[in-house]
């Protein structure tokens, strides 16, 4: 049976004649580890989600040693066991570099997926044969935004890595080690989160390490780490530092012969509990009486090298300058020594364990050693060194990657190398659905563009390199930074000099900017950028007419925008795009779906099913989310939650297995989706689609999105979200949406503690800025306004009679506030959908009931009945059942204050089996009506006061303690019916047993007596 690792030499191998034979100190933790593997479990582990772990630990800590232990047990008991390695490529990242290592070894090891392998063409790009470059020009496509292989290659590839683990461990269970992933691209740790979510049909194991030293607060493993441990397969395993009897063992394996005790006492206070550098110490054979012991790891580690040759010494500075690894053919041209002393360098560097042999390339026996070498090189020799390497990729001297060698150019100052791999490296990036790392490099190269004559020299139009930039960080989900970068080469792209350019660049811009907040007029820059598109036959005027199209479409001008994507059409069909006309197609069947009515509306529907279908086949990515998304949205502004949910998870899905989880389409998908869910009652759902909000994995804006509808869920579970939420105000600026369903959960939390002032202050300050960037009558105004009114209800009773009528004063505003936006939407081709109609009625309802609590221009009783009535009657017409809830609840309590005991314990009733079901009894919270309920302790017990007192203990009841604190008020009965939402006539019984229990001939006296009994709280 196969077990042979995926590099030997690479990081899992036999341990160095210096190491410690013998693993000291981790027994525990590799039991820990055989058992969540499932290596000690009988049989194996089991088919279904794998069975993962993350190890962490710092540097040197211990890991690698864990995992060659791991690795001999499991290939004891049988397992096939492969390993992948992330390298630091600075800020040259290659997506997927692990699993080129890991596809590698399964492919040699197990000739017999060869067939497997043939099936699944995307796995062919990750193999290491197909991952170098094939010339020293970067690859061109003649249009900003159409990168080969981009569309689809991401989800191939991701099921193909899947497909192919799940193939070998047909025989024998498979052991899959990704190690440093510290160093890991997005892409890399894209794809471990997608196999550790997908179930095998055979016995798959994982195991992710990485240095938790590195991992500071903006590093992005931080937050995927955080993502990955919410996975309930998935485990976390920490190695802590070796107390100090395990490096005393450790010292004694390592110096069988013995030290002294005072250079053992060195070794253990300089160590401080990590494994290397107890090793590295030994090796050097230091101790504390030593000066030049070193007083740092770079100078113990570099100790190391004084024992080399000069040749060695040569070949492991150059190997330096590669990183981790390198291949010997790279490695030897680079090196540019006599072939025979390069081989005697590289054979002592290897025997004395300073470098390891592996398959194809050489690799640091630690990184860390690495690291240290190339800190002490001088700088002129860094640059020379590679220059070298550079020389080497150019002449295929040695094989490598765009991205190595765009790394080594601008580190050799040979900026014009730099810039066209930069670019490749980029384009590369993209074709395997890594966003992230291609607008890394494309930013790098444009950077290199600036000022001088490169471009021209170069033959490089900057425009493009910026569009492709701009469509890499919309890809990746930050439309801000690719505003603010087309901006900025829009500023140096004047219309007189190179109008092509300026019309490309002004295209992308207006339509970013109809996604975000800004003061610019999107449709002035997009009819600059049609007068400079280049006439005739051209791709990029089809391109400039259709974005144009749907810049109209989004300011309501659908009809104006018809005949430029017409136009557009033409062109792409006579110069044979199909994916351009793909493009055009979604636009034109989407302009008009929102607006359209019945027939039509159908009609519309198909069209642009239709162009879905179409965009599919062509691989035109971008046209087949859209044209999903508006189906979706158009689904849903009719109330068809079903229809709606199943193509934005459609869109969604899409858009993830491309590598774009917070593109524009794609993360508004999985908002519109958690939204529909959450208004469906599938709470647990919402939490799952909104999982990414903790811990603030993704970027910041789109989070913010989505976050809302995780906070409401969580809140109304009994969550204090209350600062999470008032978190996502620095966004509100920059991205209004997330001001107007933060602004709803803040004003909800604040209703459920009572705080009227706290949720009209939060109202004025959203609307403020909703204003400022919308205009004033928006359309969540309605719904925000009828919460508030909601939170004013809940405050009303404890508020003073001065208090009661600036609230009703504050409610009748909020009224008309509301009702100016409803005739505002009911003017417009649109009309006022189900969802708003339901908050309008909320919003009259909820008015009722604040003038009538506050007892200023009170409805009457069957006014009062009638409207609430009317607004159950709509939320359950629409069905949204958490708003179902709270409808009902309010109702049942305004029926109780009536005298209607039997209507409102019925839906009382209902309330609390709806938020029984959502596990979320914070959304009738107040059915009780007690303070006890809402949170309020009453006053001692009465039964101890009078014993206090020395007399006969008065017995009142909880609800009497509460009413009597109220009469001490000066509260009326009926005052206090409102307020503790009991009829008044049920008060009026309780005063009199009160009276009677303290035999009091009044309400003063009563109080006077409670005071006096200590019978009141304070």
């Amino acid at each position: 049976m196969t077990t042979t690792l995926s590099a030997p030499g690479a990081m899992m191998v036999p341990v160095a004649a210096h190491s410690s034979t013998t693993m000291v100190g981790r027994d525990a933790e590799l039991a820990e580890l055989a058992r969540i593997v499932g290596l000690d479990a009988a049989g194996g582990p089991s088919a279904g989600r794998p069975d993962a772990v993350l190890l962490s630990g710092d540097a040197g800590v211990g890991k690698t040693r864990l995992l060659i232990e791991l690795r001999d047990r499991a290939r004891a008991a049988g397992w096939h066991v492969y390993a992948g390695h992330c390298l630091d490529f600075g800020e040259s990242a290659l997506p997927y570099l692990p699993f080129s290592e890991v596809v590698g070894r399964i492919v040699d090891d197990l000739p017999g997926l060869a067939d497997h392998v043939a099936a699944h063409p995307a796995i062919a790009r990750l193999q290491p044969g197909r991952r170098v470059r094939a010339g020293d020009q970067p690859h061109e496509t003649d249009t900003a935004t159409e990168v080969p292989g981009h569309d689809g290659d991401r989800a191939g590839l991701f099921e193909a890595v899947h497909a192919l683990l799940d193939a070998a461990a047909a025989d024998a269970p498979v052991l899959l080690v990704i190690e440093d992933t510290h160093w890991a691209d997005q892409s890399t740790r894209d794809l471990v989160g997608f196999l550790c979510t997908r179930a095998f049909n055979h016995p798959v194991s994982v195991v992710v390490s990485y240095r938790s030293d590195d991992l500071h607060r903006r590093h992005p493993l931080r937050r995927q780490v955080a993502e990955w441990s919410r996975i309930p397969n998935v485990d976390r395993l920490a190695l802590s530092p070796l107390p100090e009897d395990s490096v005393r063992a450790l010292v004694r394996e390592l110096a069988p012969s013995g030290l002294d005790e005072r250079a053992v006492a060195s070794i253990v206070a300089r160590a401080e509990g990590n494994a290397f550098f107890v090793e590295e110490l030994v090796a050097s054979n230091q101790d504390c009486d030593c000066d030049d012991v070193p007083g740092d790891l770079a100078d113990v580690l570099l100790v190391r090298l004084d024992r080399l040759s000069e040749e060695a010494r040569q070949v492991v500075r150059v190997a330096s300058a590669a990183g981790r690894r390198v291949t010997h053919d790279l490695l030897a041209a680079a090196a540019d020594m006599p072939s025979d002393a390069f081989e005697a360098g590289v054979r002592q560097a290897v025997e004395m364990h300073v470098l390891e042999a592996g398959a194809r390339h050489y690799s640091f026996r630690h990184a860390l050693l690495g690291e240290a070498v190339y800190d002490d090189l001088l700088p002129g020799e860094r640059v020379r060194l590679h220059a070298r390497y550079v020389a080497a990729l150019a002449e295929s001297a040695g094989r490598g990657t765009a991205a190595e060698l765009a790394r080594h150019a601008r580190r050799s100052m040979d900026l014009d190398r730099a810039v066209t791999a930069g670019i490749e490296a980029g384009d590369e990036a993209m074709a395997v659905g890594g966003p992230d790392e291609a607008a890394d490099h494309y930013q790098q190269a444009l950077e290199l563009l600036e000022g001088g004559d490169r471009a021209e020299r170069l033959g490089i139009d900057p425009s493009k390199v910026a569009a492709r930039a701009s469509d890499a960080l919309v890809a990746g989900g930050d439309p801000q930074r690719a505003c603010q970068l087309l901006r900025e080469h829009l500023d140096r792209t004047p219309a007189d000099r190179a109008p092509v350019a300026r019309s490309r660049l002004l295209s992308q811009y207006a339509e970013l900017l109809t996604v975000t907040e800004n003061d610019l007029d999107p449709v002035a820059l997009s009819e600059e950028a049609v007068a400079l598109a280049p006439e005739g036959e051209s791709p990029l005027r089809a391109r400039i007419l259709v974005t144009h199209a749907r810049v109209l479409a989004n300011v309501g001008r659908e009809d104006e925008a018809e005949p430029f994507a017409t136009e557009a059409l033409g062109l792409a069909e006579r110069l044979s795009r199909p994916v351009l006309a793909s493009d055009v197609m979604t636009t034109l069947s989407g302009l008009h779906v929102k607006t359209a009515v019945g027939s039509e509306q159908e009609a519309l529907r198909t069209a642009l099913e239709a162009a879905v279908v179409r965009s599919q086949e062509t691989g035109a990515l971008n046209a087949e989310l859209r044209g999903r998304f508006l189906l979706g949205r158009s689904h849903q502004d009719d109330g068809e939650w079903d229809v709606a949910a199943r193509w934005f998870a459609s869109c969604l899905e899409a858009g993830t297995r491309a590598g774009t989880p917070w593109a524009p389409y794609v993360m508004e998908s999985r908002w519109q989706l958690a939204s529909i869910r959450h208004l469906q009652g599938a709470w647990d759902e919402v939490l799952a689609l909104t999982a990414a909000v903790d811990d603030s994995a993704g970027p910041p804006i789109p989070v913010g999105i989505v976050a809302p509808t995780r906070f409401a869920v969580l809140a109304a579970r009994g969550e204090d979200v209350l600062d999470r939420v008032r978190a996502l105000r620095a966004l509100w600026e920059d991205e209004g949406t997330v001001g107007v369903f933060s602004a709803g959960v803040e004003i909800d939390v604040h209703g459920s503690h009572g705080d009227a002032s706290a949720a009209l202050a939060a109202y004025d300050e959203v609307v403020d800025v909703l204003s400022r960037l919308w205009r004033k009558h928006f359309g969540g105004r309605v719904r925000l306004a009828a919460v508030t009114l909601a939170a004013v209800a809940a405050g009303l009773p404890a508020a003073s009679a001065a208090e009661r009528r600036a609230l009703a004063q504050r409610a009748d505003q909020l009224l008309a506030e509301g009702r100016t936006v409803v005739e505002d939407f009911r003017s417009r081709p649109g009309g006022w959908g189900p969802e708003g109609q339901m908050w309008e009625a909320r919003l009259d309802a909820e008015h009722l009931r604040v003038r009538w609590l506050a007892g200023e221009d009170a409805p009457t009783r069957d006014e009062l009945v009638a409207g609430w009535a009317a607004a159950l009657e709509a939320v359950t017409k629409l069905g949204h059942v958490p708003e179902e809830a709270r409808v009902r609840a309010s109702y049942s309590q305004i029926l109780r204050l009536l005298g209607e005991t039997g209507a409102a314990d019925e839906e009382a009733t209902a309330a609390r089996g709806i938020a029984g079901r959502l596990g979320a009894p914070a959304l009738v919270g107040d059915l009780g009506g007690s303070r006890t309920q809402r949170g309020t302790t009453p006053a001692g017990s009465a039964t101890a006061a009078g014993a206090a007192a020395g007399g006969s203990p008065v017995r009142l009841t909880a609800r009497e303690l509460e009413i009597l604190a109220l009469v001490a008020e000066g509260r009326s009965n009926g005052e206090i019916g409102k307020q503790l939402f009991i009829s008044t006539k049920t008060v009026s019984v309780h005063v009199s047993n009160i009276l009677g229990k303290l035999d009091a001939a009044s309400r003063t006296e009563a109080a006077a007596i409670a005071r006096r009994d200590g019978l009141l709280p304070g």
